[in-house]
């Protein structure tokens, strides 16, 4: 039972990630894969790393064992991260997907340490 709550709050933790991500290309209108101006990527990557420590925090919350939960979390955003940059069209700027994995992915796994909660 608690590796399956160890599963269910990494999965947690991941979709408020990506589920914040895609609301903010949704409601800003723009293409996340695309060229965007430097304030807009440092915008996005202040948001993205906000939403990934929330997502960290809420990881460890769900989970028994929550240093599990958190690095599975950690690992579904870098791993999602690296195959969106593996794949992406050569004209793709790729922008998005090296701010998740230098800057997300890290703080998604040291918020909640930081704080003392995993």
């Amino acid at each position: 039972m608690n590796v399956l709550r160890a599963i269910f709050g990494a999965l947690c933790g991941y979709l408020i990630f990506a589920i914040t991500g895609v609301a903010l290309g949704a409601l800003t209108g723009r293409n996340l894969h695309a060229v965007q101006p430097l304030w807009f990527v440092a915008l996005t990557a202040g948001y993205g790393v906000c939403f990934a420590g929330l997502g960290g925090l809420v990881a460890s919350r769900i989970a028994p064992h929550r240093g599990w939960a958190v690095v599975g979390m950690t690992c579904l955003l870098a791993l999602g991260a690296a195959a969106s940059l593996v794949s992406s069209p050569a004209a793709d700027a790729r922008w998005s997907q090296w701010s998740a994995l230098l800057l997300m992915a890290p703080s998604a796994y040291l918020v909640p340490r930081l704080l003392g909660r995993a």
